[in-house]
């Protein structure tokens, strides 16, 4: 799990401080704010570990295929602030892994810069534990000094030691730290099996079809827009083990809890390779294709927080696109529960005040405590996102209401009663004069 996030001169941020990531983080603000590059960011580092090329420093996309984001070059990912010198940007994080036998926790910070040909340099590397501490620095031509502990001297220097995909150390350098190697590697192992379990489902999802054609296999992943939402589903049902029916009956649950469906169905067309999803709900079976887009919009999410390893951090943005007010809100529960019953960190970047109000509620119900749940209210200050932690006592209760963001209910309901006595009052003054 995630723990904390840092961001310096990274796109909208000019310094994010310690951002604190709990088993529930949700994001908030207006459009353009910056809450999308505080899950990039993640994403990023996720692109890069997953490259192909081991020698690259930062991948910042350009394959539609294999890349989550491309985030252009690095003039595209500085901050409006970066022009004056160094022109560097970092990112970092701090992760727990209690299920693991090597790395259980660790810390990764990494700056970038620009090389005179345009590419992106790791320009500095730390990676630490409580106990150790490790930094790579670059030098002169290209070539990296690696630092153990409080050394004062470089352990060793030279291209041999150049990082690979942010995160590593190649090979011949590990074996030149001797006995350190060893838990160099393990942390960079625990560091990028964390980031290849972010699993990401982004605003924009696939409509619903009417029949889909299944290879009989279940898919690595779900997909940015949702696209092998259906397959897991299919291989839920149709797969048998362990899992058996897990996503598809986990689907089912939340969707009657959000009372768009009873339940939900995989149905084999004749004896073709095609089948279909049949929502049923008060005794008639429609196909997906026709009910409403709020059901195959939300889906993919429902799927996701069964089908993502246990674990694992699935990063959300607008998960409540297309829903009704109940079945908003009713997300924050799926947030909490499935949750905790699969050890998964849910990152949520929303503008829902039903989903945020329904977080409250279950604070105050002690569903889930305050140190589990993280919110936070992101604005804009001139050219910068500021970082706004928005405070839940143990009744839900805000200390630190943001303004100007939600509607105002109360309000509205004296606006409403204020012009409703101005008008019955006129009207009785216009019926004595007409008398």
């Amino acid at each position: 799990m995630f723990t904390e996030l840092h961001l310096t001169q990274f796109k909208a941020w000019q310094h994010t401080g310690a951002l604190s990531l709990k088993p529930v983080t949700m994001l908030l603000g207006a459009n353009s704010s910056g809450k999308s590059t505080l899950i990039q960011s993640l994403l990023l580092l996720k692109q890069t570990v997953q490259s192909p090329d081991r020698a690259v420093h930062l991948n910042l996309g350009g394959d539609e295929v294999n890349d989550l984001f491309n985030f252009g070059g690095f003039d595209d990912v500085l901050h409006l602030s970066g022009g004056t010198a160094p022109r560097q940007f970092s990112i970092g994080f701090d992760f727990v892994r209690p299920d693991s036998d090597r790395a259980r926790e660790g810390s990764f910070r990494c700056t970038y810069a620009k090389t005179s040909s345009g590419s992106v340099v790791v320009q500095a590397l730390s990676l630490r534990t409580q106990a150790r501490h490790l930094q790579v620095l670059r030098r002169e031509k290209g070539a990296y000094a690696v630092r153990v502990g409080d050394e004062a001297q470089p352990r060793i220097k030279g291209r041999h030691c150049t990082p690979e995909r942010s995160i590593a150390l190649p090979a011949e350098a590990i074996a030149a730290l001797g006995i350190d190697g060893q838990w160099v590697e393990d942390l960079s192992l625990a560091i990028r099996r964390e980031l290849e379990g972010i699993s990401y489902l982004g605003p924009l999802r696939r409509k619903a079809e009417r029949d889909y054609a299944w290879n009989k296999t279940k898919p690595g992943e779900v997909g940015v827009d949702g696209r092998a939402a259906v397959d897991a589903l299919l291989a839920s049902a149709l797969l048998k083990g362990e899992d058996h029916n897990q996503v598809v009956d986990g689907a089912s649950k939340w969707l009657a809890r959000m009372k768009v469906a009873d339940r939900l169905e995989v149905r084999q067309q004749g004896r073709s390779s095609r089948y279909e999803l049949v929502i049923h709900r008060d005794g008639v079976a429609c196909n997906l294709h026709d009910v409403g887009v709020g059901v195959s919009q939300v889906l993919p999410v429902l799927v996701l927080a069964y089908f993502a390893p246990r674990g694992s951090t699935i990063v959300l943005e607008e998960p409540e696109i297309h829903l009704h007010p109940l079945a908003q809100s009713v997300l924050a529960e799926l947030f909490v529960e499935v949750g905790r019953e699969r050890q998964v960190q849910f990152l949520v970047e929303t503008h829902s005040e039903h989903l945020f109000r329904r977080m409250q509620t279950l604070v105050a119900r002690q569903t889930v405590a305050t140190q589990d749940v993280a919110l936070y209210f992101v604005e804009r200050q001139g050219h910068a996102a500021t970082l706004r932690e928005l405070g839940l006592d143990d009744f839900g209760r805000l200390t630190n209401w943001p303004q100007g963001f939600f509607g105002d209910a109360l309000n509205e309901t004296r606006e409403q009663a204020r012009l409703m006595f101005e008008r019955q009052q006129k009207a009785l003054q216009q019926a004595r004069q007409g008398a």
